[in-house]
């Protein structure tokens, strides 16, 4: 079975992502944490990638 990777975080409630790779899971997290919170200046949270969990999921 193929490893699916992942990102998501605790700190935003419903932002999670997956990618061909870890990066494009990191990449499409931060476009979902803007989807997400549209209205909310999140740039100081993306900055702060340590915030990030990056898994691959069997």
């Amino acid at each position: 079975m193929e490893k699916i990777p992942a990102a998501y975080t605790d700190d935003i409630k419903g932002a999670m992502s997956q990618g061909k790779t870890i990066e494009e899971a990191e990449a499409n997290l931060i476009d979902a944490i803007h989807k997400l919170q549209k209205s909310e200046d999140v740039s100081s949270v993306i900055k702060e990638k340590e915030f990030i969990i990056k898994e691959a999921f069997a």
